[in-house]
């Protein structure tokens, strides 16, 4: 689900890193939410409020706001420069270092939340949209810009649109393409509406706290390692089944 790019990625890869990604996300979401009571997967909110502290000449105020917003562009900007710096090497699955990147970031503010009291929790805002950044970047170059995973504004227009195609849409081939599209956009928002279930369940219910954040690492990297363990397996498998087929008969 990780490596397959352009016309050799189906619907059934996306579908696979659509619901590890959206379900991901939404445990940061919550998490981010019930710990600092700062949306953290998405920034359209953050930009009205930067506009309004903007409006009211409270430049200082508002200078959070914009730092929120720089922080998901950071993020994506690293992901897509990461991803294009090693597209040439083969032998490397260029989404693994974003995805080990999230995972580290996710994993250090959990465990070091144990320890240390946090002080200044913007910083950490800001670290969550960084990796919402990156996560949105690199699923999006995945995918060819298919699936997005961290937030859902646009995905429930594109689910509307879609929906009201199927009224109108004769040709079958269209119809099926439509009924793909909204298979995935639904998974997506499930699967984000269960993450998000999961992760206040852990953190309020299991008194995780931001430990939830270290679940949501784990999924991430189970899901790589299984992703590339497949990938060794069935290339593995082809090597095998050519080298049999070459093979001449005695």
């Amino acid at each position: 689900m990780f490596r397959h790019q352009g016309r050799s990625r189906t619907l059934k890869h996306n579908l696979r890193i659509a619901i590890v990604l959206s379900f991901v996300a939404g445990i940061v979401n919550v998490t981010g939410f019930l710990a600092f009571k700062q949306l953290t997967t998405n920034v359209t909110g953050h930009f009205a409020l930067f506009i309004n502290d903007v409006a009211d000449l409270d430049f200082w105020k508002g200078t959070i706001y914009f730092l929120y917003i720089f922080s998901f562009l950071l993020g994506s900007f690293l992901s897509s420069f990461l991803i294009e710096k090693y597209r040439e090497n083969k032998k490397l699955n260029v989404f693994f270092l974003p995805t080990i990147i999230e995972c580290l970031i996710l994993t250090s503010i959990g465990l070091t939340s144990n320890f240390i009291e946090i002080e200044h929790p913007n910083i950490i805002v800001c670290l969550l949209l960084f990796v919402m950044g990156l996560q949105n970047s690199f699923v999006t170059k995945i995918s060819n810009a298919v699936v997005r995973t961290t937030h859902l504004t646009g995905l429930f227009t594109d689910l509307g649109i879609d929906i009201s195609q199927l009224f109108f849409s004769k040709k079958q081939a269209v119809r099926e393409k439509l009924k793909e599209n909204i298979k995935l956009r639904v998974y997506i928002i499930s699967f984000f509406f269960a993450g998000g279930l999961i992760g206040g369940l852990l953190y309020s219910r299991y008194n995780l706290k931001l430990n939830t954040l270290v679940f949501g690492a784990v999924i991430l990297m189970l899901s790589l390692f299984y992703d590339d363990l497949r990938y060794r397996l069935i290339k593995t498998s082809r090597k095998y089944k050519e080298k049999h087929h070459m093979k001449p008969f005695s």
